[in-house]
């Protein structure tokens, strides 16, 4: 989650018998999709750089890499789907080049005029820095379909690996290498697993959590060198000085949004392409949704790195290209499955000053509320499905639970 100064947009009017989307993941074919589903009847192209047809990412950490997910069950829509909505599907293609003046795109290969242009271009993950890894083999990003299945290859029992991150995305791919049977370090340059995301109540759960699964964790330093051999890393000094031997170097040190094509373009730009509520870029024949785009939230502006973002906002601006003139309101939610332990998460936590943690010791479970004074933000629901599912109510409300309340486990969380 992202956030930036907030600067007002007002919504205008393009033609619209050619729409081309620019980007095939959840986000671009869930615009695709809606657009058809609304009526849409003017073409639709849409435009992936991979050669796959448009798939799921979440599973990608987890169940994929496990080999408890067949490639075919990644793919969001069969191919027989796009073509029998007469979906203009363009894989393997880089877009270069967008011609606002001339209402175009531009690969190496073929140009495609536009009437609405929809920018789904997603993130990528930030890269270790170059003084670490120049010319040295052996790290590896879990981002994309290709990454997964090299992982796939590599994750073999008794193999050590070294997860650098200890966000939702590195601790996933330590529990996945946990289940693999591999030896698993986790270094976390913050002061603490999760800092950036959650509080440290749920930071404390999945760090015993890790540690009962026999992960080791390093909080507080970051990696000060690899050592290698025939340019394949096979070890790392921590900045404590310890040193650990490892197999495979792991990077989830979070994403950036993908933005040089838009900036290029010279649409607004701030950590995101901005939009107004509408889903509206700063040119308005151009709109964007998805880990690309950042857009109004309150008085501010942030991303959102999740499916549920993709996919609502998606709808939204498919709509809005018909005229519906909505504005995208979202609920944020999010989700993180490691080992057998679910964490769901509703809301944005963004200013709390106060934590209420409810701890139910019969289910084994726990949820964390995020209060900013007596206003309730979000929750981190562990193993507690309703606890999820009344913070969401509570947020869709815009009311705030009984503090002095929460904590007791004996207090029905449906009658407050």
């Amino acid at each position: 989650i992202y956030i930036v100064r907030m600067l007002p947009f007002t919504i205008k009017r393009c033609s619209m018998s050619k729409v081309v989307i620019v980007g095939a993941g959840q986000a671009g074919s869930e615009a695709a999709t809606h657009l058809r589903g609304q009526g849409f009847d003017g073409e639709i192209t849409l435009i992936g750089a991979e050669n796959v047809l448009p798939y799921q990412r979440p599973p990608l950490s987890k169940k994929y890499v496990t080999g408890d997910m067949r490639k075919e069950r990644l793919y969001l829509k069969p191919e027989s789907f796009y073509h029998e909505n007469q979906i203009k599907l363009r894989l393997g293609l880089t877009v270069k080049k967008i011609n606002r003046s001339k209402k175009r795109i531009e690969t190496d290969s073929v140009t495609y005029d536009y009437d609405q242009l929809i920018l789904t271009t997603g993130s990528l993950p930030n890269q270790f820095p170059g003084n670490f890894e120049e010319n040295l083999s052996g790290i590896y990003y879990i981002r994309n379909l290709d990454d997964a299945d090299k992982l796939k290859e590599i994750f073999e029992p008794g193999k050590t690996a070294l997860i650098l991150g200890g966000g939702y995305i590195g601790l996933e791919g330590a529990a996945v290498a946990r289940l693999k049977d591999l030896n698993v370090i986790v270094v976390e340059k913050s002061k603490r697993i999760l800092n950036r995301v959650a509080c440290e109540q749920t930071s404390n759960y999945f760090r015993k959590l890790h540690q009962d699964n026999n992960v080791k964790i390093v909080e507080g330093y970051g990696v000060d060198r690899f050592t290698h051999q025939n340019g394949k890393i096979n070890g790392v000094f921590i900045e404590d000085g310890s040193f650990y031997a490892v197999d495979i170097v792991i990077a989830g040190i979070g994403i950036s949004p993908c933005t040089k094509l838009a900036e290029d373009a010279g649409l607004e730009i701030a950590n995101g392409i901005k939009t107004n509520k509408k889903g509206q870029t700063s040119d308005p024949c151009i709109w964007a949704a998805g880990d690309c785009s950042a857009f109004p939230f309150g008085d501010e502006y942030i991303r959102l790195e999740s499916v549920q973002n993709a996919i609502d906002q998606s709808q939204v601006i498919a709509k809005n290209i018909l005229g519906a003139n909505l504005e995208y309101k979202p609920i944020p939610w999010f989700w993180s499955d490691q080992y057998d332990v679910k964490l769901q998460i509703a809301g944005l936590n963004n200013g709390y000053n106060q934590i209420v943690s409810r701890i139910n010791k019969e289910t084994v479970s726990m949820s964390n509320w995020y209060y900013k004074d007596d206003t309730f933000l979000a929750v981190d629901a562990i193993n507690d499905s309703r606890a999820y599912m009344v913070g969401k109510r509570f947020l869709e409300a815009g009311k705030s639970p009984n503090k002095l309340k929460l904590p007791n486990p004996e207090i029905d969380l449906k009658g407050l």
